[in-house]
């Protein structure tokens, strides 16, 4: 296969020194006033609504969705974007409903929230469940599968790839939330145009190859080529998928049927949308006006995310289906078919120029997720572990270089552990089955302490406590039954274990944070916004039903 060219360089390198020089331009200003940990690590009152909600994008688009959805994209068509669309609605869910009371309550860590809702113990328990997913599913995960697409489309060794991803992210994320924050806004923007133009090239490739005509021609003859991979709801049996191994399995495991609308499918999303301090952070140092709208601006940009990130991975699939890429989505040690391949093999196959800029949206996304999950792995450790329990009078300073200790610890155990998931066939569904141990229960935790006043420190700390060896004792007894059904399950057996212990011991230890019915009320523009994404979304689902 033809790797980059001088040209694919050109194009890369003029992407990295924008990004790098203003970068560097933000955080000169920055440091020409005095330090302050709070615009470290949340950028108060710095971002715009444009600059939340490219940030949230830019930090939530990355290799996981570049290779890994795209890869499930190959193996089991449109239904993976349900993550995306799903994630949308969830976006308008957590702006009405969960953003007022972080603000209100001047949140700005999550296990600040618990700390001050139900006990310090019930943060610190969570603080370090957040620590060891964010390290060491989250963020190696995104550095592994963004070294495996550089190596696949550059020929470096994958070594190399790590160390440099690794490299360029720190460098960004030393500079603190708002250097983040302003860069991810042109992340965003090489993001969607080389995703598009991946798209549009893939399906340009199907036209030339394949079927002829144009661009629209080409969306038809996949669409009628594999007609299998669009469908949004799955049932049982429906699509077998390549397990990595040589072999094959249902795809109603990771996806099973209305579990995605009506199921656990929520609880994954609440918990990655509301309940997390890599996503909630970008909106926690504004107003809520302006927090509100970067939400729904990026709510918007969700719903155009399966072109970007799914769509190449069917069309990926219908030119293997007719003899392309055969050898190269093979592992060669193993002789599997490996669905993550799909990705970086397409982008080998675009033309010099383009093939740069798609290569720098990939790098962009990896990059900005690393930077923001690294910042939020600081975040958590400097407030929640270190000025808590090290250094209580830490002074400003103290905390943002502590920080910036942390970020380079964290990256460095990354590079490390990266290597180790060689073994994952679609890392997208390691990823959401790694961090769906924990989702039933903090999700359980957050929604009950928001809007049921007698939940207590003792419930809250007991589905802590319970709701990994709960997820794991489920998925070793039921490995057959899909793990958002098993997630579901966790989740509604924690909830009515909160709600029994609540009310055996009412009244010890219950504290209370500021929540009132006027803090859900939305302005017309925002409620407007709401209800056209919420309609395109349900029409989507009609159509591909």
């Amino acid at each position: 296969m033809q790797k980059l060219q001088l040209t694919d360089y050109i194009v890369f390198f003029v992407y990295f020194i924008i990004v790098s020089s203003y970068g560097y331009w933000i955080y000169t200003r920055k440091k020409r006033s005095e330090v302050d940990s709070k615009d470290f690590f949340l950028a108060e009152g710095s971002l715009t609504w444009w600059a939340i909600g490219a940030s949230l994008i830019a930090s939530n688009i990355s290799a996981e969705q570049f290779i890994g959805m795209s890869g499930s994209g190959f193996a089991m068509g449109l239904a993976i974007a349900s993550y995306e669309w799903m994630a949308a609605v969830t976006l308008i869910v957590v702006a009405v409903f969960f953003l007022p009371i972080y603000l209100k309550n001047k949140i700005y860590t999550m296990p600040q929230f618990l700390a001050q809702r139900y006990s310090p113990l019930v943060a610190t328990i969570m603080a370090v469940f957040w620590l060891l997913v964010y390290i060491f599913v989250n963020l190696t995960s995104i550095l592994y599968l963004g070294a495996l697409a550089v190596e696949t489309i550059t020929g470096l060794s994958f070594t190399t790839c790590v160390l440099g991803l690794a490299i360029f992210a720190v460098f960004i994320t030393l500079g603190g939330m708002k250097v983040i924050g302003f860069t991810d806004v042109i992340q965003v923007v090489v993001l969607v145009l080389g995703g598009l133009a991946t798209t549009y090239l893939a399906l340009g490739l199907v036209a030339k190859e394949l079927s002829g005509g144009d661009i629209w021609q080409a969306l038809g003859y996949v669409h009628d080529n594999a007609t299998d991979h669009f469908h949004m709801i799955l049932n049982k049996g429906q699509m077998m998928i390549p397990d990595g191994k040589g072999g094959t399995r249902d795809a109603y495991q990771d996806l099973p049927g209305l579990a995605v609308l009506i199921g656990a499918m929520w609880i994954a999303n609440l918990n990655y949308w509301g309940c997390n301090q890599y996503i909630t952070q970008r909106a926690l140092g504004a107003d809520l006006k302006t927090a509100r709208a970067g939400l729904l601006f990026a709510s918007g940009l969700k719903i155009i995310m399966p072109i970007i990130v799914v769509l190449p991975g069917i069309a990926a699939f219908v030119l293997y289906k007719n003899g392309f890429f055969q050898t190269e989505m093979v592992d060669p040690t193993t002789q599997a078919l490996k669905s993550d391949r799909a990705y970086p093999v397409l982008l080998n196959l675009l033309p010099a120029g383009l093939k740069g800029l798609s290569f720098a949206a990939l790098t962009a996304a990896v990059v900005a997720s690393l930077a923001g999950k690294a910042n939020s792995i600081s975040t958590i450790f400097t407030l929640d572990i270190y000025k808590k329990f090290f250094k209580k009078d830490a002074s400003e300073r103290h905390m943002v270089n502590v920080g910036k200790i942390a970020i380079i610890g964290a990256m460095l155990i990354a590079i490390v552990m990266s290597p180790q998931l060689k073994r994952f066939d679609q890392a997208f569904q390691f990823i959401q089955e790694f961090t769906g141990l924990i989702s039933p229960g903090v999700v359980a935790i957050f929604i009950l302490g928001m809007f049921w006043k007698r939940a207590n420190g003792t419930a809250a700390l007991v589905a802590a406590i319970a709701t990994l060896p709960l997820g794991i004792w489920l998925n070793e007894l039921y490995p057959a039954i899909p793990f958002l059904h098993r997630m579901g399950i966790v989740f509604l057996i924690l909830v009515a274990l909160m709600i029994v212990i609540s009310l055996i011991t009412h009244g010890k230890k219950e504290r209370a944070i500021e929540v009132s019915a006027d803090m859900f009320h939305v302005n017309k523009s925002f409620a407007v916004g709401a209800l056209l994404a919420i309609g395109i979304i349900s029409t989507l689902y009609i159509v591909y039903w």
